[in-house]
């Protein structure tokens, strides 16, 4: 079986790991996907970091407000952090020409990392294949937001919750300020790009609005000059909407994109819900662990299934054969809590002994049995 991603040797040795479908479950299985906005920093970030399913960050999302389960990147190694590359709890996915970056401030290579994966891109996916687990890669329209859903699904996850992810850039209140003085106001929805247009017409250029201080383009410390904002939010406007053309197949795929970014050009095409709304819908179907009981837990016997739910039975497949098993009985202690360590080695070797006796007790009978029939032939 082929795999999608793998690991990378220094020298070029390449092992294959089973990640694929690895965190699907009887359910959707949910994922937050963090990006770098800077209404992530206003958000209840506590609560996503909080929530009993994983975090998943691009790039530089999520620096100095929460810390990421998975993390992939599309830019160059140099620009990201060497805590995430030397970080074993953080699990790495990057495009296999990046193996052999260094990782920053280091001498190590990027694939001598822990917890690092690689993939193959792909170039040639349209919009009605996004999600399709039939191809060898990972799909490429140069973002690492896409890039991140795509293996977010291949690793299994279908509920993905977009938090940071404005899909825009806005300019600062002193540079709004200055082109309304000029008799230009910043339409709803407009891109940056036709704005400044409008907006040097009137007199008022991009140096102009260089020389202002600049509205956070992230919720990290970074930022940009006006004209390098309005490349990025052209290419904000385009990703929002090559995912806008790709709803079909995000159906088709079963996986369901809900942002929790207030503000996002994602909202117009895609479910909005606040962070507290999806929280309570995770914490429904997994589990809130901040309320969960614990008393009495180590002397529970019986199976927990809910109060409402009807008989259960288990049925194997029509005409198959399940491979036998061999059964161990637990030992139920008379104080009625089960010694974990104890519970399996000890009962197994128990009955292997007690098995052991009852060969032996078969032998000697049989011996027995023959002893006559040996003394006539002799």
């Amino acid at each position: 079986m082929t795999t999608l991603f793998y690991r990378l040797t220094t020298d070029g040795r390449q092992l294959p790991a089973a990640l694929d479908d690895a965190y699907s479950g009887p359910v959707a299985s949910a994922c937050w996907l963090i990006g770098g906005g800077p209404s992530l920093a206003e958000l209840p970030h506590r609560l996503i970091d909080e929530s009993p399913v994983p975090k998943m960050s691009v790039n530089l999302s999520g620096t100095r407000i929460l810390r990421p389960n998975f993390w992939t990147s599309y830019d160059p190694s140099a620009r990201f952090h060497r805590s995430v590359y030397l970080d074993p709890g953080i699990l790495k996915f990057v495009h296999r020409r990046r193996a052999m970056d260094l990782v920053p401030e280091t001498t190590y290579k990027v694939c001598e990392c822990p917890g690092t994966y690689f993939f193959e891109r792909d170039g040639q996916r349209g919009f009605h294949q996004f999600l399709s687990p039939t191809f060898p890669g990972i799909v490429d329209w140069a973002d690492s937001m896409v890039q991140a859903i795509d293996i977010l699904y291949r690793l299994g996850f279908r509920m993905i919750y977009l938090a940071g992810c404005e899909m825009r850039v806005r300019l600062s209140d002193a540079q709004l300020q200055c082109a309304a003085a000029a008799g230009i106001e910043f339409a709803p929805g407009e891109l940056l790009r036709d704005f400044l247009g409008r907006a040097e017409q009137a007199g008022v250029d991009c140096d102009t609005f260089d020389a202002l201080p600049a509205g956070p383009h992230y919720h990290f410390d970074e930022q940009k000059h006006v004209r390098a904002a309005a490349n990025t939010d052209a290419h904000y406007f385009r990703i929002a909407q090559y995912l806008r053309l790709s709803r079909r197949s995000l159906a088709l795929a079963g996986l369901q994109l809900i942002s929790v970014t207030p503000g996002s050009r994602l909202n117009d095409y895609f479910p909005y819900r606040t962070v507290e709304e999806a929280c309570g819908q995770i914490a429904q179907v997994v589990g809130d662990p901040r309320t969960e009981p614990v008393r009495g837990l180590y002397r529970q016997m019986d199976a927990r299934q809910p109060a409402e739910v009807g008989p259960m039975r288990d049925f194997k497949p029509h005409n198959w054969k399940a491979p036998r098993v061999a059964q161990v009985e637990k030992p139920v202690p008379a104080d009625g809590e089960l010694v974990v360590e104890a519970e399996g080695y000890q009962q197994a070797a128990g009955n292997a002994r007690q098995a052991a006796q009852q060969r032996l007790r078969g032998a000697l009978d049989a011996v027995g049995d023959a002893e006559p029939a040996l003394q006539e032939m002799g």
